[in-house]
């Protein structure tokens, strides 16, 4: 097979990638024009992004079916332009959710590849089921996730960030309220707002009609509707290796080795 020349080949995945390229410019550009220079360095990093997915593809010697390329590519604009730098996270509802499910699904087909790849080679004894080949990708693609959430965890307590977004809720409950020190949880209902006391006996009420979640249902949210992509790919992988890869709208997700690295 003859050796794939630039970033990407097929013509819809080619057009795809060069149109998000200009966007991503434009993008830095007008960063630039305004001085800001967080945003430009998140344009960088998407541009190398973007190029990841073919630099992998070829160390790996694999084929990256079209649709799956797309879907990256169109990931990783919609994370960082749009999310980080045009602020879809805060402005757009549910977009984090929809990035969320959509990495729980890509995840599940790259774990669900990377077993599979072992499985068919001839340098491994080992054959896994059907069954678990799913469960490998449900593993990889949850795996994934909790490090992602990891990551955001860190980047909020290092660096002061807001990765893992805050909720409003009106209720909680808590055994740290319990007087008795009996572990028993206090119900904390209808709560309007918030006023902090700092230090110097200083007061400041938050402009928020409720008490502030400090991430924990973001994270939440976000691993179940990692979850819900990483079982709806599974299912998909589980069929398409029951029916010995004649599923077609699974091969549209599932990587190929494109060549044996021993024979060059």
């Amino acid at each position: 097979m003859a050796k794939r020349s630039g970033p990407y080949t097929h013509q819809s995945t080619l057009a795809v990638y060069l149109l998000l390229r200009l966007l991503v410019i434009l993008t830095g550009v007008r960063a630039v024009l305004r001085g800001d220079y967080e945003s430009l360095f998140l344009c960088v990093l998407t541009l190398v992004l973007l190029l990841l997915p073919s630099i992998v593809a070829k160390r790996l010697h694999i084929v990256l079916p079209n649709t799956l390329e797309i879907i990256i590519l169109l990931f990783i604009f919609a994370a960082e332009i749009l999310g980080e730098v045009n602020s879809f996270y805060v402005n757009v509802p549910h977009w984090d959710t929809m990035l969320h499910t959509f990495n729980g699904f890509g995840c599940a087909a790259i774990g669900f590849s990377l077993v599979d790849m072992l499985n068919r080679s001839e340098r491994f004894s080992f054959k896994l089921s059907p069954l678990y080949l799913a469960i490998a990708a449900f593993c990889f693609s949850m795996t994934v996730g909790v490090c992602w959430e990891f990551l955001e965890y860190s980047a909020d307590r290092l660096l002061h960030l807001d990765s893992q977004k805050d909720t409003v809720v009106s209720s909680f409950s808590s055994v740290m309220l319990d007087a008795t020190k009996s572990n028993i949880p206090v119900r904390v209902e209808d709560i309007a707002g918030v006023i902090i006391v700092h230090g110097d006996g200083t007061q400041e009420t938050l402009p928020v009609p409720g008490y502030l979640d400090i991430g924990l249902h973001d994270t939440m949210k976000d691993l179940l509707v990692n979850l819900i992509g990483a079982v709806v790919f599974s299912v998909i992988g589980y069929f398409y290796v029951k029916h010995k890869g004649r599923n077609r709208f699974a091969s549209r997700f599932i990587p190929r080795v494109e060549r044996d690295p021993r024979s060059e």
